[in-house]
């Protein structure tokens, strides 16, 4: 991983009486939208169930605006978010390109860099 590297964090919100159908849906995710979310740059994705519905996730990518346009004009991916979109509240969108990100406080390998190169 280079160190210009992204890492983003983002949390959606499935709607609490959907969820066991949305954990079904990603157990697994359809192999056309996995190739297409690796095709879009993105690695290291995972989604992690924080409780009632609420979701954050956090992928690594090299440039976050080419690969969120790559799945933008991806006909896999409007075809899955439009099957996902009925299991979110408060999501104005699709969900891969409208999702709420939050900004990286604490990144150990970058910190543990910066501070190799000062010795």
């Amino acid at each position: 991983m280079g160190s210009d590297s992204q890492r983003i964090a983002f949390r959606l919100r499935v709607k609490p009486e959907m969820l066991d159908e949305y954990m079904r849906r990603h157990d697994p995710v359809w192999p056309e939208m996995l190739d297409e979310i690796a095709a879009s740059g993105r690695r290291n994705y995972s989604i992690f169930h924080l409780g009632g519905g609420e979701l954050v996730g956090f992928y690594e990518t090299d440039d976050d605006a080419a690969s969120q346009a790559y799945l933008a004009s991806s006909e896999v991916a409007a075809k899955w978010e439009a099957e996902m979109a009925p299991f979110f509240l408060a999501q104005d969108g699709r969900a891969d390109q409208s999702a709420e990100t939050f900004p990286e406080v604490f990144h150990l390998e970058s910190q543990l860099r910066a501070a190799r190169s000062d010795d």
